[in-house]
């Protein structure tokens, strides 16, 4: 028999449980970079996020687990429902709050189920059935699954969750032995304007240094924050997470981190903080303090594609949007979440709508797929 638990905060679990479940390799269900975002006070009730994780037992035995959020609002998750929360208002109905499996401030599709077995799908209907008992005790109009692995959305197709194309730009590692291996697959002209990025960075006295995991120093990751908080408060607002935030990260999985510091006349200029896997960087955060010429892209995706060649690295996830990317050798992927609507009216609209969405979305990839620099032959 099956027993479904639901924790308020991840620190009640039993590390050894969620990460004999989840892993430790995809470094976003780790349990130290979830704990790390509840400890920092980044991911609370207070700032929108309440924990609600799901852990299922076979005979006091930890056997599944999936991360779950009771949300307030829609920051932070990067596949956007405004318009929903928008027409339930219009309808006099309450859309928050709702239910969220996905990883907080993180567009990176990976695993969202831990289990035993390895199988994840088979473990789908189990946790929907608990949550949708978790939406009836809160008062949750929905439950969406974001950023969700092929497995995970293959399971999620014979249900009827309604499903939601979306797309980012990923770097695939094609066995290049360095950048200039990968710049010769550019047609001439697209090769000429990386080269005169790179160029631009140079003329400018900035140095990039690389720097990996115990040795960021305390100053280092202290002055990247000042980076991470600027670029925030050129929007008018706070950044998601706290400066304890990265340090937590910094203490309890360095093995992960990959910092890109931009210096001039030996002061840091710009920064960016990536995390990896055994085959995958992940671009996660990025600031600067004034605007320098490309110098974004050098720090955000010409030193990772570097550092991927150079680590053997077979992808390189560079984070949301931007079709910028394109020209610079980033492929569009599709993107999947998984929806569940409690309301039926506004479930058959949404699945319409979605419906709709995935033809317009695909028909979109394939055009700017078009639009990639490599040569023709």
């Amino acid at each position: 028999m099956t027993e479904l638990k639901i924790y308020s905060r991840l620190d009640e679990i039993d590390q050894r449980d969620w990460d004999h479940l989840c892993g430790t390799d995809y470094p976003f269900l780790r349990y130290d970079f979830l704990e790390a975002l509840e400890r920092s006070g980044s991911v609370t009730p207070e700032t929108g996020w309440q924990p609600l994780h799901l852990v299922a037992y076979r005979a006091g035995t930890a056997v599944a687990a999936m991360p779950l959020y009771l949300k307030s609002h829609s920051w932070g998750e990067y596949v956007f429902d405004w318009s929903w929360a928008d027409a339930y208002r219009r309808h006099g109905l309450d859309y928050y709050p709702k239910l969220l499996t996905a990883i907080p401030f993180t567009p990176a599709w990976g695993p969202r189920i831990g289990c035993q077995d390895g199988d994840s799908a088979r473990w789908l209907p189990a946790m929907l059935d608990a949550v949708q008992q978790v939406a009836e005790r809160f008062g949750a109009s929905s439950w969406h699954g974001l950023f969700v692995d092929p497995p995970l959305r293959q399971a999620m197709a014979a249900t009827d969750l309604t499903l939601r194309l979306g797309s980012q730009y990923h770097w695939f590692n094609d066995g290049y032995c360095d950048f200039d291996d990968f710049l010769a697959r550019f047609a001439s002209r697209k090769r000429k304007n990386i080269r005169r990025e790179r160029q631009k960075v140079s003329d400018q006295a900035i140095r990039l240094r690389r720097i990996e995991g115990d040795a960021i120093t305390e100053r280092q990751l202290s002055t990247f924050y000042d980076f991470y908080q600027a670029t925030y408060l050129k929007r008018g607002r706070q950044g998601y997470l706290t400066p304890d935030f990265f340090r937590l990260l910094r203490a309890r999985m360095p093995e992960q981190l990959l910092l890109v510091l931009a210096e001039r006349n030996g002061e840091a200029v710009a920064g960016a903080l990536s995390l990896r896997s055994s085959t995958t960087l992940y671009g996660r955060y990025w600031g600067c303090l004034d605007e320098y010429d490309s110098l974004h892209f050098e720090t955000c995706y010409y030193q990772g594609i570097e550092y991927c060649i150079e680590k053997g690295l077979d992808r390189f996830d560079p984070g949301a949007q931007g079709e910028h990317k394109i020209q610079r050798g980033f492929r569009p992927v599709e993107t999947w979440s998984g929806h569940w609507i409690a309301h039926p009216g506004f479930a058959d609209a949404i699945a319409s709508a979605m419906a709709e969405e995935r033809e317009l979305m695909r028909k979109q990839i394939e055009e700017l797929t078009g639009w990639l620099p490599f040569r023709r032959d």
